[in-house]
């Protein structure tokens, strides 16, 4: 009994101590199952507790941290253990309070595997992580995604270079996730940062590097799509994340020809490039972006560009903003050209190549924006282009950047800034392609402004230019405005060149400058070229059927007639004029034949076919008559008459005309070939003294024959003979900083018929009735001369109005020569003495005379 006792002993405390370790078991555990037994039984199991307690107590653990454990098998190589996630994914989405508690285990089991170098079960750990993010979406998932960004974290810090890459894939499948509830708390600061230096990874082992920063730029891609469109997470948009984000993807797009791709076989997925990879997230990154978030996405492009010195070489830079310009919704394109004006402006002190890279680049841009909108800030980017050209010049004649300190050191090179000049003059032709005409006419009438025209507009140059900058800015201007009307087509000629517009232009065909006269022309030629037809006028040839030209012209619309009437004797006169400068080229007169040629294409009526016959008759009496032309000029001006008279001769197929042009221009061939486009100053290096008869075009044979066909003869029969205007004189000078400098005579000061005028009449009644009767009688021929003027200019043929017009104008030339010629001997002492003892008066400076009240204003 004893021995039984004895033998039955040992066993007997264990099974009575057995629900004390079940419940310490579930204490510790924190389950309130059993209550704990008081007694030394409790001391004895805590200090000597057996051997089989675990293996038995393993069974009574919480279910979860069980369905955890079965997922690892016991070799790491044989991977997940499916079944058993299965199970583990059916609790969780059964008991979703669980699903904290299993996150928190899991992760400290990645932690203890990660510092203990079991990759494997790392691996396993992170595969059941993300299977239960894919399959729980409940309210209780946030703080389960705590647990998991914390293990993804451990990873990116480890130093391994798997790790990094397996955290980064854990991310970007929770990235792509829409959770059902939001997070207040959450954080992506460490992802952002952590993500932009894999993203500049410099790993020894070429391929590691690759694959590191391609799941860095994952890395960001996850960060962007998780963040960009919660309201309630940090703004991924502030500067201090693009200044992160945006570098990185830029760094990666650079290295396109730096980085080799694995040799290893890869899937089609794999074998995307980092540099591709990093275009379709940087694509992605910019389409995301809202109207008040473009200013932080392109800046720092800009200030990553200009850190590298990419601007200078241009392709880097202009594959940027191609790549923002076609990402972001087009109605925000125009806020990119602003920054990129802005940084221009920013720039303007930089170099030449610098400057002309950011001006590449916006012409580019520019012509991507037209799909979109411009926006208000049409006049600002001709403002801000036509800015740069300016200070360009200016640089390009001083040789420095003003009286900046820091810039004195750089060398201005000519050619970089006549490059950059060229990029501008581009650029704005780049920008006005994208404008609709109503725009683009406004842009005209803009830059027209802002071109110093003579007697106008004071110069734009500055103090240390001079003359020189003030005429290299006009080319520049000019050049940028032909750029501004090429392939302008515009219905109504009228609204196209207003008198605002035409105004000023018209007066640069009068300058010396024989490039300036050239840009006119050409400009000119741009906008009456509606329907592109001035390459059939060139190059200026005798043709005897212009039926080759295809030549169209149709019938002028009421706004054509409008314009011509208005404003023809103006063309005539300048196009006449034009043809008397020494200083024009072949250039020139091809340019002339191509204006004539439009004009009786494009505006053409009735009288206007006469205007322009008469015209060129008057071109073949200049050659003439100017001897002092040069002897190329004067056998041009013949070349262009007879070339344009042949043109016209065909275009208004009146047989006699066609016969009369036909035989004049037979006779040059054979005498005086060098009087015909084809053969000027070819065989012969002089006119000859006298040219008559049969190689000259004779008016009056011309009237006669077109006046069988309806035309007005006695109009034909009249000479074309341009008015001088005050405007043409004006344009006359050499350049725009000139003035006259007056001097006033001031001897009528004490002329004895001032001392009579200063005399005081005796008023009488007698006086004011004379004065009365005066005024009434002045008032009646006031009124007979208004109506007989009126009636003059009604009645009257055009050449008489001209002809009393021009002897007004005699008139009042010979009066201001009259006072010119006084006004330039010096003037006497203010005193009016001319002797006071003294053998010679001192001559007073203009400023420190005193001028009558009357003078003053």
């Amino acid at each position: 009994m004893c021995d039984s006792h004895s033998s039955s002993s040992p066993v007997h405390p264990i099974t009575a101590e057995l629900p004390i370790t079940i419940s310490l078991f579930h204490y510790g555990s924190g389950v309130n199952s059993l209550i704990l037994p008081r007694g030394p039984a409790k001391v004895l199991l805590l200090t000597h507790p057996p051997r089989s307690v675990c293996g038995c107590c393993g069974a009574l653990r919480p279910r979860y941290k069980r369905l955890v454990d079965n997922i690892f098998p016991e070799d790491p190589e044989d991977g997940l253990v499916k079944a058993n996630m299965e199970k583990l994914t059916f609790y969780a989405l059964s008991a979703p309070e669980k699903l904290d508690r299993i996150g928190a285990y899991l992760s400290e089991r990645l932690s203890r595997d990660v510092a203990r170098h079991r990759y494997g079960y790392v691996c396993i750990a992170m595969e059941a992580l993300d299977q239960l993010l894919m399959a729980c979406h409940c309210q209780s998932i946030n703080l389960f995604v705590e647990s998991f960004l914390t293990m993804v974290r451990k990873l990116l810090e480890a130093d391994k270079p798997n790790l990094q890459i397996l955290g980064t894939n854990s991310f970007v499948k929770f990235a792509n996730i829409e959770e059902d509830t939001a997070s207040y708390h959450r954080s992506y600061d460490f992802f952002v940062s952590r993500f932009s230096e894999m993203c500049h990874s410099s790993y020894e082992d070429p391929d590691i590097r690759t694959k590191i920063r391609m799941a860095g730029i994952r890395g960001l891609q996850g960060v962007v799509r998780k963040t960009v469109n919660d309201e309630l997470q940090a703004n991924i948009w502030d500067p201090q994340h693009m200044d992160k984000i945006v570098p990185s993807l830029l760094f990666n797009l650079q290295q396109e020809e730096g980085i080799e791709r694995a040799h290893s076989p890869e899937t089609e997925k794999e074998k995307e490039s980092p540099v591709e990879l990093t275009e379709r997230c940087f694509r992605e990154l910019l389409g995301r972006a809202a109207y008040d978030n473009i200013k932080n996405a392109v800046k720092p492009v800009l200030m990553h560009l200009d850190n590298h010195s990419l601007w200078e070489s241009k392709t880097f830079a202009v594959r940027c903003f191609k790549i923002i310009m076609y990402s972001i919704q087009s109605q925000h394109s125009h806020l990119v050209i602003q920054q990129l004006l802005g940084h221009l402006d920013a720039n303007s002190k930089n170099s030449a190549r610098v400057r002309a890279g950011i001006v590449e680049v916006i012409s580019e841009a520019a012509v991507i924006e037209a799909s979109g909108s411009i926006g208000p800030t049409v006049l600002e980017v001709f403002n801000t282009l036509l800015k740069q050209l300016r200070l360009s010049v200016d640089y390009e004649l001083t040789g420095s950047y003003d009286s900046f300190a820091n810039m004195g050191s750089k060398v201005i090179k000519v050619h970089e800034e006549r490059q950059l000049q060229e990029a501008v003059i581009k650029t704005i032709g780049s920008f006005a392609n994208t404008l609709p005409t109503y725009q683009r006419s406004e842009v005209m009438l803009f830059i027209i402004g802002k071109i110093p025209v003579p007697g106008m507009y004071p110069a734009l140059g500055s103090a240390n230019t001079g003359v020189e900058g003030s005429r290299m800015i006009q080319i520049m201007l000019l050049k940028s405005l032909l750029q501004v009307t090429a392939g302008f087509q515009s219905t109504n000629i009228l609204t196209a060149l207003p008198t605002s517009f035409l105004d000023p232009l018209l007066s640069f065909t009068l300058m010396e400058d024989a490039e300036i006269r050239l840009l006119v022309l050409d400009i000119l030629i741009s906008i009456i070229d509606r329907h592109d037809k001035r390459h059939k006028f060139s190059p200026v040839r005798i043709i005897s059927d212009i039926s080759v030209l295809k030549l169209k012209v149709d019938k002028c619309s009421r706004q054509d007639n409008l314009f011509m009437k208005k404003h023809s004797q103006r063309l005539y006169r300048h196009i006449y004029l034009a043809c008397k400068e020494e200083s024009s080229i072949q250039r020139h007169f091809e340019s002339l034949y191509t204006l004539l040629g439009l004009i009786c294409v494009e505006l053409a009526n009735e009288d206007v076919v006469v205007d322009l016959i008469r015209l060129a008759l008057a071109l073949q009496d200049l050659a003439l008559t100017e001897e002092a032309l040069p002897v190329y000029n004067r056998c041009a001006i013949h070349a262009l008459s007879a070339a344009y008279l042949n043109l016209i001769s065909q275009l208004t197929t009146v047989p006699t005309f066609c016969q009369h042009v036909h035989e004049v221009i037979e006779s040059r061939k054979k005498l005086v070939p060098f009087l015909l486009p084809e053969d000027v100053l070819v065989e012969s290096s002089k006119i000859p003294e006298k040219v008559e008869g049969e190689v000259l075009f004779v008016q009056a044979k011309i009237a006669e024959m077109l006046g069988g066909s309806g035309y007005n003869t006695e109009r034909l029969a009249t000479p074309y003979i341009p008015q001088i205007t005050d405007e043409d004189r004006l344009s006359k000078r050499k350049s725009i900083g000139d003035t006259v400098s007056l001097q006033l005579e001031m001897e009528s000061r004490n002329s004895p018929e001032k001392e009579q005028r200063s005399t005081a009449e005796q008023i009488t009644f007698e006086t004011l009735k004379q004065a009365i009767v005066d005024s009434v009688n002045v008032e009646e021929l006031e009124r007979e001369h208004r109506r007989q003027v009126v009636e003059r200019f009604q009645t009257a043929p055009f050449e008489e109005i001209a002809a009393h017009c021009g002897a007004r104008a005699s008139l009042l030339q010979s009066k201001l020569n009259q006072i010119f010629e006084i006004t330039i001997r010096p003037p006497p002492s203010p005193s009016g003495s001319v002797g006071n003892g003294h053998g010679r008066s001192r001559s007073v400076p203009v400023y420190e005379m005193k001028f009558p009240d009357l003078c003053v204003y």
